[in-house]
This record gives C-alpha cells, sequence and structure tokens, in this order.
C-alpha cells in the first residue's frame, strides 16, 4: 500500500523538458535560500511571498506527520518539484523581502485604539530576531518594523515586514523605548515597565544587541521603560537578552490596557 505521500508524487506530472528547465533554473541561481523546518516550509508556501522551487523532504515509508503531507500537497498545488532526501524537510525558495508601510496600512489599524507596533533598531542577531517575531505574533503585536540598515536580513531564521515607524509620533501614536538599567542616564526619564499604562495606539522601540536604542530614536520616546531586577546582579549577568526583554514588554503594554477596558 502506497503511503500519502508517495501517492502525491506519482500524481505529479512534470515534463522531462519542464524539469530539466527547473534543475537548470536552480543551479543557475545562487541566490535561492533553503527554508528548514516543517513549520516554516509550510508558512512559506502558504503565504506566497516566497517563490519556492524545490521541496527536499526525508526517504521513509513509514506514516508521516499530517504537517509534513500539508507541506507536500501545497508544493503539489503549486508545482513545486519534491525530491527525497534522507534528512529532515526544506523548502529551496527565493529570499524573503520586506514589506513598505505605505503598501499595507488599513483604516481598521488607524482607528484602532489598541494597536500596538514593535519597532526593532539594529537587532542583528537572526535567533534573537527569530525569537521576538515569534513572541510578537503569539502575543498579539499588529505590526513589527525594522530599520533595514544596521539589522539583521531576512534571512530563512528570519522573517517579517518593515515600516517608517517615526511617521506614527505625528499621527498622535505614543512612543515608548525601552533601556537596560545600565543604560539609564539623567537626561531621560525611566520608569519601571510595571508603572507604564498603555492608553492609546503604541510604539515600542527595542533597541539592538549591545548599543540599545540609537540617541535619535531615544530623544523621539514619550517615555523610557526598564526591567528592574528582582535581586542582586553578578557582574556580566546584569541584562535580559533582547528576544526575552521584548517579549516581557509586549505582555505588560497589552495586559495593563486589557485591564484598563476590563475597569472602564
Amino acid at each position: 500500500c502506497l503511503s500519502s505521500i508517495n501517492m502525491l508524487l506519482l500524481e505529479m506530472r512534470f515534463p522531462d523538458q519542464q524539469q530539466q528547465h527547473r534543475r537548470e533554473t536552480c543551479h543557475r541561481n545562487k541566490h535561492l535560500e533553503i527554508v528548514f523546518g516543517v513549520a516554516s516550509c509550510l508558512l512559506a508556501l502558504m503565504q506566497s511571498r516566497r517563490k519556492p522551487s524545490r521541496l527536499f523532504m526525508k526517504n521513509s515509508e513509514g506514516p508521516q506527520r499530517d504537517t509534513v503531507l500539508r507541506v507536500c500537497q501545497e508544493s503539489v498545488k503549486r508545482g513545486v518539484q519534491i525530491q527525497r532526501v534522507h534528512q529532515g524537510l526544506c523548502l529551496q525558495a527565493s529570499p524573503l523581502g520586506f514589506i513598505t508601510e505605505e503598501k499595507t496600512i488599513t483604516s481598521h489599524e488607524v482607528k484602532n485604539h489598541r494597536a500596538l507596533w514593535l519597532v526593532l533598531d539594529g537587532v542583528q542577531d537572526p535567533m534573537n530576531l527569530g525569537a521576538i517575531l515569534r513572541s510578537a505574533y503569539f502575543l498579539g503585536v499588529d505590526r513589527i518594523a525594522s530599520s533595514i540598515h544596521n539589522s539583521c536580513p531576512l534571512t530563512p531564521t528570519v522573517s517579517k515586514a518593515t515600516g517608517h515607524g517615526g511617521v506614527k509620533a505625528e499621527e498622535g501614536w505614543q512612543v515608548v523605548g525601552t533601556v537596560g538599567l545600565e543604560e539609564c542616564s539623567p537626561e531621560f526619564t525611566v520608569m519601571p515597565c510595571s508603572d507604564f499604562k498603555m492608553s492609546r495606539p503604541t510604539l515600542l522601540l527595542m533597541g539592538g544587541e549591545g548599543d540599545g536604542l540609537s540617541p535619535e530614536l531615544s530623544q523621539m520616546c514619550d517615555v523610557l521603560l526598564t526591567i528592574p531586577p528582582r535581586r542582586n546582579l553578578h557582574p556580566g549577568v546584569e541584562s535580559l537578552s533582547v528576544s526575552v526583554a521584548t517579549g516581557m514588554f509586549i505582555q505588560i503594554s497589552l495586559f495593563t490596557f486589557r485591564r484598563q477596558v476590563l475597569n472602564v
């Protein structure tokens, strides 16, 4: 009895000439990337922001996970060539680019008083950026903006959007910056994040590893937040990673807003 994936492979009918053309195109194009992992491959296919070329999947005759079968089905729908390999699942596809703010703003977002946009300034580590994006999506952030320069590119480890967040300050949005305790200075007023009350559409600015927020962005902020430690800290562990801190700031901001709404 043929497995579901084997049956899918038999249903694919690429003419020999078309297959040869696909192989030559893949070999010629050195700019293709490899998206790895079942969830990442499925998202890449479903969102249609990358141009998929080939799907590589583990050579196994045993039962396959439903998500793996789903990836194969989506590949077949899009005419993507499936090849058997001996390690896991990955998708060869075109690079993922940024989306500009001007093309994607909706009237709903403009009127959404609970809107929270996350602005990343100089986040360079792809693992940090990937963790930030996942937390932001899970916790309910509406949009994510990133500076194109001096930041991690949208590699297969990372994905999402960009925009020009500074314009929002002129539209009545609250601009909130974040700093570590070691970055606090008399020049700026800094409050514990637990004291912050999100009362209107908000831009949450997060600085990158090491340097934090740029001085230009810090001066734009209505308020700067920090996460106070709950103990005396040893040297070398005085701060959280940017991905952990971002998740905490997002949760606190949205939690305080929802609590205010419930108390009205």
